[in-house]
């Protein structure tokens, strides 16, 4: 794939985000207070670390193959109540949690563009993929926020 200098402007945004996505989540799962948000974060960081080797293949014109369909969450999956032992320990996993949710929108919003910005079919399908499975990390966070009260005007 040729890319323009529009498309290759749009995958360093993306690779920055992702290698930052790959950095946080891999911090925030040392910092949680809860076996369970760390587990969360544990988790996604291994697709963060995929979506940033792929972005990085398609900066040098390879497009991977898109495996496999994003999984279907159930909301109930991360939605794992938590009883925290200070008021502390519920603090620090509310705003790691936040930070991430905020970040997932974030990534996801570049996401949205860039489908829209390129002109290989097949790049497209990925970075939908990949948009898919951002949202879905979104729909974790929340999930596993608002089960536990953490979420907006509830904490």
């Amino acid at each position: 794939m040729n890319l323009t200098q529009k498309e290759t402007g749009l995958l360093k945004d993306l690779r920055d985000q992702e290698k930052l996505c790959v950095e946080k989540y891999t911090r925030y799962s040392c910092d949680a207070c809860s076996t369970e948000l760390k587990e969360l974060f544990k988790e996604i960081a291994k697709t963060e670390q995929n979506h940033y080797n792929t972005v990085s293949a398609m900066l040098t014109g390879t497009v991977p193959a898109v495996t496999g369909t994003p999984l279907q969450n159930e909301k109930n999956q991360w939605c794992k109540k938590v009883s925290y032992a200070d008021q502390r320990s519920r603090d620090i996993d509310r705003f790691l949690a936040s930070d991430m949710l905020s970040t997932e929108k974030h990534v996801s919003s570049l996401y949205d563009v860039s489908v829209f910005e390129f002109s290989d079919p097949n790049a497209r399908r990925v970075l939908n993929h990949i948009q898919a499975e951002e949202q879905q990390h979104g729909e974790s966070l929340y999930a596993f926020m608002s089960c536990n009260g953490l979420y907006g005007s509830q904490g």
